[in-house]
């Protein structure tokens, strides 16, 4: 039956940025669809990991701050694997995001964005994909690009520079881990309702703007991400590779 290839029992993912928001949503999905789960974030996780254990499904939480370079990451998966008993699924979620106009953006703001939503999604997939090819499984790496991946935007500079990056990241990792059964891919939300976005969405004028030009006529939620993350982690996309799909209301067909 085709419902079996969305199926990702006796699975084990990890999933960063998991404690609220997008990163729970996709931490709750993959868990629904079977997978145990390791949750890593800068904030406590109790709240993603009561979901998941309520769903019936193994959940562990890891504190860690990912911008503090390799070593760091390689710690992560490390203790994730050993939690889990593995690792089948990377959702490189964490990110974050500081707001200032391109001639003022500050260098910390520029490093502070870069080592979270970039330099840490290069070397926690590194540290994942080692540990996938050493298990001799395959696996799925999914990062999450976003609007700015296609787009410039504006007063991000740094986010923009990530998530450019990102897009261009998941296509080389494609490239050079398919030959060991590693599909790697990523997914570009669109204008989703979360506290990053709150600043846009206290302002009536950025909020019309947007929701002008959203043809669905409202802002996504996390849930509306959680049939992708599935789609991605499982089966049924195992012939999609190095792919940045954006879902996002129509926002990029206008």
């Amino acid at each position: 039956m085709i419902l079996d290839m969305f199926k990702l029992d006796g699975k084990k993912a990890v999933v960063t940025g998991a404690a609220r928001g997008i990163g729970q949503a996709y931490a709750v999905a993959l868990a629904e669809a079977g997978s145990d789960v390791a949750l890593v974030d800068v904030i406590d996780c109790a709240e993603t990991e009561g979901k998941i254990k309520a769903i019936g499904r193994k959940a562990a939480s890891f504190t860690a701050d990912l911008g503090a370079g390799k070593a760091a990451a390689q710690k992560v998966i490390d203790d994730a694997a050993a939690a889990m008993g593995g690792i089948d699924i990377l959702v490189n979620n964490a990110g974050i995001i500081r707001r200032e106009p391109f001639t003022e953006h500050s260098e910390k703001n520029w490093d502070d964005v870069i080592d979270i939503n970039l330099s840490a999604v290069f070397f926690l997939s590194q540290a994942a994909a080692a540990k996938m090819i050493e298990q001799g499984r395959g696996g799925k790496i999914i990062n999450i690009a976003s609007m700015l991946s296609f787009q410039g935007g504006i007063f991000v500079p740094g986010y923009a520079a990530a998530k450019g990056g990102i897009k261009s990241l998941t296509m080389l990792m494609a490239n050079e881990l398919a030959k060991h059964n590693i599909c790697c891919n990523a997914i570009a939300p669109g204008y989703i309702a979360t506290e990053n976005t709150k600043p846009i969405r206290e302002n009536p004028e950025r909020n019309k703007a947007i929701l002008d030009r959203i043809p669905a006529g409202r802002w996504g939620t996390p849930d509306d991400l959680m049939g992708i993350i599935v789609f991605l982690a499982s089966p049924a996309s195992d012939y999609m590779n190095g792919y940045t799909v954006a879902v996002d209301g129509g926002w990029l067909a206008r």
